[in-house]
């Protein structure tokens, strides 16, 4: 289950990151804006650092969360080609 949530945060810190901001990512995924922003700050908890910026209307990478971008897309890439096969 911790795992499952894990890959669902990444998927959604994706989304944030490819919208710029956080109520369109929210629409994209159906999810309310509240919940993916409580996400959002779990996986911010979870790795111990802010891998976005927050603006007014708009968030934007920040020098880590490029990476964790990077990643997490490598990650939620191959976990979905996984359970498709």
């Amino acid at each position: 289950m911790l795992a499952l949530m894990k890959l669902r945060q990444l998927r959604y810190f994706v989304a944030v990151a490819e919208t710029g901001n956080i109520s369109t990512a929210a629409k994209k995924i159906s999810l309310t804006r509240p919940a993916l922003s409580l996400q959002i700050k779990a996986l911010e908890t979870e790795i111990g650092q802010c891998p976005l910026e927050h603006r007014a209307h708009s968030v934007h990478l920040a020098v880590v969360g490029e990476g964790l971008l990077r990643e997490a897309r490598e990650i939620v890439k191959t976990i979905g080609t996984m359970t498709t096969s």
